[in-house]
């Protein structure tokens, strides 16, 4: 079933909750193996296996988006060791990607981050996620360096007053 704008416009944005943690490590999945920036299982996902942890209880957050009871995108905000956030784990269900989810997503993770108080918003995304690059620069990300993880070249990127 292709999903009509309507029915997109039906997600649902919560806060992750442990029954989800199945379906967010499903997307996660899915939506790297899409489009071919997949690392396979590592150490570099343990923090899908500590959601509570490493998001909710430290400064972050961590949301679904939920349409029809189904997990269909993801994103979350990590405090680091300096204070700062991340926004990081964005993801929309492959068959749902270009329909404005990612969007409404990171609209949503902007307040929340305000909310926070965080002021700047850092992240990465690989090179080869040509949508998840114009995702970001058009919601005033900039390229601040590039790097390697594992196979894949990555970019750095980050956006000034989100509140």
């Amino acid at each position: 079933m292709t999903p009509t704008r309507a029915q997109t416009l039906a997600v649902a944005f919560r806060r992750y909750g442990p029954a989800d943690r199945e379906a967010v490590r499903n997307l996660h999945d899915e939506a790297l193996h899409d489009v071919g920036a997949h690392l396979g299982n590592g150490r570099w996902d343990g923090d899908l296996d500590a959601i509570e942890a490493v998001y909710l209880e430290d400064g972050g957050e961590f949301l679904v988006g939920v349409l029809e009871g189904e997990v269909v995108a993801m994103g979350a905000l990590r405090r680091d060791s300096a204070g700062r956030a991340w926004i990081t784990r964005m993801r929309v269900a492959p068959n749902l990607q270009g329909l404005g989810i990612g969007q409404r997503l990171l609209d949503v993770l902007h307040r929340r981050a305000a909310e926070l108080g965080y002021r700047t918003l850092r992240l990465d995304t690989t090179v080869r996620q040509t949508a998840a690059r114009r995702l970001y620069e058009r919601n005033g990300y900039r390229e601040t360096g590039r790097g390697t993880v594992g196979p894949f070249e990555c970019l750095y990127y980050e956006r000034k007053s989100c509140g």
